[in-house]
């Protein structure tokens, strides 16, 4: 890590960078948001910006479920329940006539009622709150190399089963005379959204990790109509606000994650006005 830490020093010009947890929050904001702007393409087009949402509710459940179980790294409980929990979700809303938001709804709230339950009781609430903000200045040199595998697997992944995904969000009537296995393909999807979330809970917080998860992909769509675009500057939003959600939170002395979920939220608003004119 010396030496990529030695290179950032010689190439950014501020002073921030003279800290070594700002370097390893920007490695981690490097490497988190462009997956996030990624992913949350298909999570809006699949209208499901709410189960992403669902998920980071859910991480409490994990939370709890790893206190009870003794599990020395709660991130290992918070993935395994995230990606049961996700894949409970899918196959509910596949099976059911009820709405897919009460659906989605009814799992959420029982999630985060279940893991403020369970922690309340064991006196371990006030210990994980910090996973509702998140703090991805505390982030580590390890955490940063489990990200950058993820990274790479997920961009392996998605180049199998992108343009399967792409068809199913527009019609899974013929994503299916395709020979396209619709169950497989979206349960591939909740997946690696589900691990996305998890594995991002304790830097971004649970409050606002589905903000910065939908927020650069909606801000694309008012502005793009071809696919290839879309999916190309919803990454670059996705990149550019974190860095500078980033870099203001160290000068202003807020939230990162929160910061860079405003300077999302602005761009939003931006793009709407925009494609209104």
């Amino acid at each position: 890590m010396q030496t990529i830490y030695n290179i950032m020093e010689a190439i950014i010009p501020f002073s921030f960078i003279k800290f070594d947890f700002m370097k390893n929050a920007l490695l981690a904001t490097i490497l988190l948001t462009p997956l996030f702007g990624m992913l949350g393409t298909m999570a809006v087009n699949n209208k499901m910006a709410f189960f992403s949402d669902a998920l980071g509710h859910s991480a409490l459940t994990g939370i709890a479920i790893g206190v009870i179980l003794g599990t020395k790294n709660v991130i290992i409980s918070m993935i395994i329940f995230g990606i049961i929990f996700g894949l409970a979700i899918r196959k509910v809303k596949s099976n059911t006539k009820t709405s897919s938001d009460t659906v989605i709804s009814v799992f959420s709230s029982t999630s985060i009622a279940l893991g403020i339950v369970i922690l309340s009781k064991s006196g371990g609430f006030a210990k994980y709150s910090s996973y509702l903000i998140g703090d991805i200045l505390t982030i580590s040199p390890a955490d940063i190399k489990i990200m950058a595998i993820f990274l790479i697997v997920v961009y392996v992944i998605w180049y199998f089963i992108y343009n399967q995904l792409l068809l199913l969000s527009i019609n899974p009537s013929l994503s299916a005379s395709r020979g396209i296995r619709n169950a497989l393909i979206e349960n591939i999807f909740v997946v690696t959204i589900a691990i996305a979330v998890m594995i991002s809970i304790k830097q971004i917080g649970i409050l606002t990790i589905n903000s910065l998860l939908i927020l650069p992909a909606a801000a694309t769509r008012n502005i793009c109509s071809n696919s290839k675009q879309y999916h190309i500057i919803s990454t670059v939003i996705a990149l550019v606000c974190g860095i500078a959600g980033l870099v203001i939170s160290f000068y202003a002395g807020t939230a990162a994650g929160a910061t860079m979920v405003l300077i999302a939220a602005a761009v939003y608003f931006i793009t709407y006005l925009k494609s209104n004119k």
